[in-house]
């Protein structure tokens, strides 16, 4: 369970397409500002028994932590591994501006009118 206010969230895929999709998929559904998308990279691990090495495309995705259920549920639904990667780090600081542009992209309709009710 995501308890940090910003979060990177890590996943891995064997095509630059697929890369890609997810990482639109994502931006579209507000479920992360923004992805990176680097590779191919070399994974090495084991897997049923055997050791395996496969090269994998790397897609960081920058969301916060109130959206981190809902960007986990869609790379689940929309990944295509058995057990796909999917890491959480917590952002500790960074860019005030930066951190929240991170904030608007990814907040619901339902967010904004509960913050601009909020603010009166």
């Amino acid at each position: 369970m995501a308890t940090s206010a910003w979060l990177t969230v890590l996943t891995t895929t064997d095509s630059a397409e697929k890369a890609e999709a997810l990482a639109r998929g994502a931006v579209e559904s507000r479920t992360a500002a923004c992805a990176q998308i680097s590779g191919p990279v070399t994974s090495v691990y084991r897997w049923e028994g055997t050791v395996e090495t496969a090269a994998e495309w790397q897609v960081l995705f920058k969301t916060t932590g109130a959206r981190y259920e809902a960007l986990e549920a869609y790379l689940r639904g929309a990944h295509d591994y058995d057990t796909p990667e999917i890491i959480a780090t917590p952002v500790v600081r960074g860019s005030a501006d930066y951190l929240r542009w991170v904030e608007e992209e990814t907040a619901t309709e339902a967010t904004a009118v509960s913050e601009a009710t909020e603010r009166g």
